[in-house]
């Protein structure tokens, strides 16, 4: 018999009708899957033999045959099938796809094979999806392919007692494949081939960009501890020790820079790939503060640095040792875009549910389009004054994945002229509570431990 579609018993006309249903909805701008079902559903609709139609496809990540789309009235329940994962060579899909080649199954028998040979789970999902072991009278399956690519099967079946399928309707069923696999899942496999492509070739420059920049800057701080270094070795020049004491001085800072740079590369490499590890215990913020900036003060003779912590401040369960690299970093960062010294505040709030440091410079500051990316691995904020400001481009980054690790958050209020305030949040939470799960999308791994 030939297919013949609701409208029309000529089977030219029906083949036509339905190419054309079928086109219209390869033509639609929708997502793959969204695509598969509209086009099962044309076809459902328009082969009146049909009584069940399925598109399977391969899915090389799980090795198996998934469905994508499936129509029919005589599914009892459908969702079922979402449970079905055929093997290679299992059940009439597997069997289509590895022969590559249509198979046309006309009787009881035959069509009671497409389950005889299931995995019990999989036999188990169509008897639900069907609502009994009902076996179709006549199945069409062809493979979807272009070229060497094969992407699955396409199903069609009929529980009829006359006969519903031949071999011109075999070749028709083909063609619809063919279609399908072109026009859907070919173009899919390329579009997300080329959006791959692209994306490792930007990831590629970035990665370059970003290993190039490290270089410099890791290079930078290392010329100038090799050039002091080398002249006081000089045995041809007696130095004055307060020229002395200046170029050790400058070779310390240099040290704590690279230093600094180094610790920022690492542990952004340890949260990439989640095996930073937070230990909480007691801690004072106001004192973690003031050690901060005590260290830093050490660093810079053109600003002044004040904390500023209201009396009875609470205790927190956090890690201090990667708070203070949070204040550390962001300190750091304040007195690179402060080029001309001043005033750098560093000032605690205890609120209902968290404790906010926030760390006010009178700087650069920044425009809004550098405060979206601020927080971005490697960015880096252009001196409006032009001069170089050292750094990796990691701090920032660094200091966020710490603090959201901790369960808060980070974020930065500026304006160009008048400095920066960088300010983050610690939530209050119940000391040891060794039941909470401190976890984050940073992909840091903390672990909570006491103080003795």
């Amino acid at each position: 018999m030939a297919l013949a579609s609701a409208n029309d018993t000529d089977p030219a006309a029906a083949e036509l009708q339905i190419l054309s249903e079928v086109a219209k909805a390869l033509a639609s701008h929708l997502e793959l899957s969204e695509l598969l079902h509209a086009v099962m559903e044309r076809i459902y609709q328009g082969i009146e033999q049909v009584d069940f139609g399925l598109l399977i496809l391969w899915d090389p990540t799980e090795g198996s045959f998934r469905p994508r789309a499936a129509r029919g009235t005589v599914f009892k329940d459908a969702p079922a099938l979402e449970a079905l994962s055929l093997q290679e060579n299992e059940s009439i899909a597997g069997r289509v796809h590895d022969l590559d080649k249509a198979m046309l199954l006309t009787s009881l028998i035959d069509a009671s094979d497409w389950t005889a040979d299931m995995q019990p789970n999989n036999r188990a999902a169509v008897i639900r999806a069907f609502g009994g072991d009902i076996p179709p009278s006549q199945v069409a399956a062809v493979p979807l392919k272009t070229g060497e690519h094969r992407y699955g099967v396409l199903i069609l079946g009929s529980l009829q007692d006359s006969p519903a399928f031949s071999e011109r309707d075999l070749d028709f069923v083909t063609v619809l494949a063919d279609l399908i696999s072109l026009v859907a899942i070919d173009r899919t496999r390329m579009e997300e081939e080329a959006s791959a492509a692209l994306e490792a070739k930007l990831s590629g420059r970035l990665r370059a960009e970003a290993l190039a920049t490290l270089s410099h800057e890791l290079r930078t701080p290392l010329a100038a501890i090799k050039g002091y270094s080398t002249a006081l070795l000089l045995e041809d020049v007696e130095w004055p020790d307060d020229k002395r004491s200046e170029f050790l001085k400058l070779i310390d800072g240099e040290c704590d820079d690279l230093e600094t740079m180094i610790t920022d590369i690492l542990d952004s490499s340890l949260i990439d790939v989640g095996q930073m590890a937070l230990e909480y215990q007691p801690v004072r913020l106001e004192r973690l503060a003031r050690e901060v900036a005590d260290e830093m003060q050490s660093r810079t003779g053109d600003h002044r640095l004040v904390v500023d912590f209201p009396r009875e401040f609470p205790i927190l369960d956090a890690d201090s040792r990667r708070i203070k690299q949070v204040m550390r970093n962001i300190l750091d960062n304040s007195i690179k875009y402060s080029p001309d010294g001043g005033l750098i505040v560093i000032r605690g709030e205890a609120r209902t549910d968290d404790a906010v440091v926030e760390i006010s410079d009178q700087g650069v500051g920044l425009s809004p389009e550098d405060l979206i990316p601020l927080f971005d691995k490697y960015f880096r904020v252009k001196s409006p004054t032009g001069y170089h400001v050292a750094g990796t481009g990691l701090g920032l980054p660094v200091a966020r994945a710490i603090v959201e690790a901790h369960g808060g958050r980070i974020w930065a209020e500026s304006k160009v002229g008048e400095g920066t305030t960088l300010s983050f949040s610690i939530p209050m939470m119940e000391m040891h509570q060794n039941d909470v799960d401190h976890s984050s999308s940073s992909g840091i791994n903390p672990q909570i431990g006491e103080v003795e």
